[in-house]
């Protein structure tokens, strides 16, 4: 493998170079393609605001949400003042982790720019996450200050009040009232700030994605990856212009979503609209409004699309659909092609990889296939001693290119990453064509319109529950979500195995952790399928289901 030399740093905190992975456990990353040539230092969020007002494209709407138009000379602007007030109020230096909480708004975008302008390294986290859960993400980023929206300040507070770690949560406003303690500290800010020169090499970005033991790992994305992603699969694939105008339901808090929702339009001038309660409805209302050229979202939510299309919806303006967060189902594909006459482009990413890097592509789609590798990246199937199998056969899907899983301090580095290659845990076959199809999930973990759950933190979260004397969680196959959270519950003597039970079960486990994560079955049984060494027999409980 060549030798890793990593650029100049800005960082005064180097908490995250000192955590960066050995060198011999990365994947080989594929940097030779000219589009990926950055200068060795580079702010990104430099290049996707005042980079763009400087090639003219200032009143180019940049975000729409809550209500209000933005160009990029007002987010260029408004981002600056608020990375002003980071440095001399807070007291951000280059390198400390900032954690942003909020749903999908324009102030959440206006905050990751200012931070990564005052060249921290920011953490973007769900608003359904609860207090334990964020509390998980604060200690592995030690993470001291936090910005949140008002509106959803408590789990955070709760969070702060037992930590070691987080010392400072400030409120932004998360509607266009800019009305909370950061909003009125940047209100006198000027609207030039001389943003931190990081390296390109410097971490910019910690991308929590679940374990399936439900203990967080945090990917780390350097200031290129985040322009790489956009100069490769959005430039390539879905050919962005200023003209285009981008919707979908991904939180921002995703590296999809962020990608999707943020990092693609703002490169290339492009608007994008935000929807803190993405709903198809919603989705609807604004490709409508907006004539949105440019959707993300899951199968599910095309499936609503279509049904609404029947009613007289009109979405004509869509000239690309993107799905991603479980595989597209190919009557899905069919149906949406024949009754749009656009393409819907399946294709897989990982928060490790930090976007999509196999896809299909508009003119060469096919149903029931995922695609291709993303330009730059390089992928193929492999069985357990990383040999590649013959075109036809299952195996576990790996792939190199200009990204790669680096874990923050984390042993399950070495599951990830084997001799240089990102193996993902899906298993796929290659067709004679070379294009990639989806088989499975190659672990346990649960994929439910598009969120990845992670079964045994549902299972401790029933277990906390005094009815419950054992459990098991599985995915269970879904016609619409592709799969559901399914438990299989032993109640504990003299407890009621009836609704009621079920519905406190459900609520209960909606209060401990994100309520995505939710059992939607509840199976009550006598006992569960075990080894003589009393282990847990999952698979039989997905040979029931």
């Amino acid at each position: 493998m060549p030798q890793i030399k990593l650029g100049p740093t800005a960082h005064v905190d180097t908490f995250a170079r000192d955590n960066l992975p050995p060198f011999d456990l990365w994947p080989e990353i594929l940097l030779d393609r000219p589009e990926f040539q950055y200068p060795e230092y580079l702010n990104a969020a430099v290049e996707l605001t005042d980079r763009m007002v400087e090639r003219g494209l200032g009143d180019n709407i940049a975000l729409i949400g809550n209500g209000r138009r933005r160009t990029y000379k007002e987010l260029t602007d408004w981002s600056n003042r608020l990375a002003h007030a980071l440095v001399e109020n807070y007291g951000v230096k280059p390198g400390n982790r900032v954690l942003i909480r909020s749903g999908n708004n324009p102030a959440l975008v206006a905050a990751w720019l200012a931070a990564t302008k005052a060249g921290a390294v920011v953490v973007n986290t769900m608003p359904m996450l609860r207090a334990g859960e964020l509390t998980k993400i604060v200690d592995k980023a030690e993470v001291a200050l936090a910005l949140c929206d008002s509106r959803i300040a408590d789990e955070l507070i709760a969070c702060a009040k037992t930590s070691k770690f987080l010392k400072q949560v400030v409120s932004f406003d998360g509607t266009q009232n800019h009305d909370a303690e950061l909003d009125r500290i940047a209100l006198d800010k000027p609207v030039k700030f001389d943003a931190v020169k990081t390296g390109r090499d410097d971490v910019a970005l910690l991308g929590f994605t679940s374990g399936t033991t439900g203990e967080p790992k945090a990917t780390m994305h350097f200031h290129r990856d985040i322009l790489t992603i956009a100069d490769g699969y959005a430039r390539e694939v879905l050919k962005v212009t200023p003209e285009d105008v981008f919707v979908g339901s991904p939180p921002l808090a995703f590296t999809f979503g962020l990608g999707g929702l943020a990092i693609f339009p703002l490169r290339f001038g492009a608007a994008a609209t935000l929807l803190e309660n993405a709903t198809p409805p919603n989705m609807i209302q604004i490709i409508e409004t907006y004539k949105a050229t440019i959707c993300f979202t899951a199968p599910t939510a095309y499936r609503a699309m279509m049904a609404a299309m029947d009613k007289g919806a009109d979405l004509s303006s869509l000239r690309i659909a993107v799905s991603a967060g479980e595989t597209l189902p190919g009557p899905v594909f069919e149906q949406w092609t024949s009754k749009t006459g656009k393409p819907i482009l399946d294709g897989i990413g990982s928060t490790e990889m930090l976007h999509i890097f196999i896809t299909n592509r508009t003119g060469e789609a096919r149903p029931g296939a995922t695609g291709k590798p993303v330009t730059g990246y390089v992928a193929r199937v492999v069985d357990e001693q990383m040999n590649e199998v013959p075109r036809g056969e299952i195996g576990r899907l790996a792939v190199r290119g200009p990204t790669g899983c680096r874990y923050l301090a984390d042993k399950r580095q070495t599951s990830y990453v084997r001799d240089g290659w990102n193996i993902t845990g899906d298993t796929f076959v290659q067709d004679e064509d070379g294009y990639f199809h989806f088989v499975a999930r190659a672990d346990d973990m649960i994929v439910s319109a598009g969120y990845n759950i992670a079964g045994p933190e549902v299972e401790a979260a029933l277990l906390s529950h005094p009815d419950v004397a054992e459990c098991a969680v599985i995915g269970k196959r879904d016609e619409e979500r592709g799969e559901i959270v399914a438990a299989y519950v032993v109640l504990k003597a003299n407890v009621e195995a009836d609704e009621v039970c079920r519905k406190k079960l459900q609520d209960h486990v909606k209060a401990t952790i994100a309520p995505f994560k939710y059992p939607r079955a509840v199976n009550f049984v006598e006992a569960l399928p075990k080894t003589q060494t009393g282990k847990i027999q999952r698979f039989r409980l997905r040979e029931q289901a």
